[in-house]
């Protein structure tokens, strides 16, 4: 399974890779969050995908499972959201103001 889980998160890297190296502003964006979801496989597979119990304490168990990776993913998950969507809002508000997300055209001819 932890094979399974390593080539998603390759396959999940490099196809954020590629969209990051576009030029449109809205295939970067999903880029970082591709690359985002791939580490947050990473950390599930690097954790080691154990089973067992909750670690609750009125429960007899033999194995219990770390509950640490898990909320590192999904704090991890809501600051993608916010990030993502602050991201989308400026890429919005870049397109009303210049017509274009093209990063190109959105650098100017002045810097060269």
């Amino acid at each position: 399974m932890e094979i399974m889980m390593s080539i998603a998160t390759g396959v999940l890297f490099m196809v954020g890779t590629y969209l990051i190296l576009s030029r449109s502003l809205l295939r970067i964006i999903l880029g970082t969050s591709l690359i985002t979801h791939g580490v947050h496989l990473l950390l599930l597979t690097m954790s080691r995908l154990k089973t067992g119990a909750a670690p609750l304490l009125g429960q007899e168990a033999a194995a219990y499972t770390d509950p640490l990776p898990q909320a590192l993913i999904l704090t991890s998950i809501v600051i993608n959201f916010g990030v993502t969507s602050f991201f989308f809002v400026l890429a919005y508000r870049a397109y009303q103001e210049l017509g274009t997300d093209n990063m190109e055209e959105l650098r100017g001819g002045d810097d060269e």
